[in-house]
């Protein structure tokens, strides 16, 4: 078989095959041969990130269906959580109890004599020389 009547053969299948004669005339461009070009000069940085990919998907997928794990990382989220769910729960229930009584005793008035009775108590104390705390690291984060 001669040359010409390879080309002939091969020009008879792209003319039988119109999808191939775009993707031909696709490659005769010069940007998409320059595009070809860069591409294949970054194919070992590609191959590179391809493998470090399948790599982090590998180790995804595995920690993704391993039940063991996912059970103890449960559990361990339960224990931290769980304190701070019940603080939370008491506070709250403080906080509506402490509304129900202020509602009940709203008729009352708390004189000078009162207050000066309420400095006593140690949890107002606590909450006084807290809130002094508070206010002074407020005042040096400010300066």
């Amino acid at each position: 078989m001669s040359q010409t009547s390879a080309v002939q053969e091969v020009a008879a299948t792209l003319a039988a095959e119109p999808k191939s004669l775009d993707v031909l005339d696709q490659l005769l461009k010069p940007e998409v041969q320059q595009s070809l070009t860069v591409l294949v000069d970054n194919l070992p940085k590609m191959v590179e990130m391809m493998s470090v990919l399948t790599k982090a998907y590998d180790f995804a997928q595995s920690v993704a269906t391993d039940k063991v794990l996912i059970n103890d990382f449960a559990q361990g989220l339960g224990e931290f959580i769980k304190p701070v769910q019940d603080k939370a729960k008491d506070i709250a229930s403080a906080a509506i109890e402490a509304g129900e009584r202020s509602q009940a005793e709203a008729g009352t008035t708390i004189g000078l004599f009162g207050m000066l009775k309420m400095l006593k108590d140690p949890e107002v104390q606590k909450t006084l020389r807290f809130a002094q705390a508070f206010l002074n690291v407020l005042s040096e984060r400010k300066n």
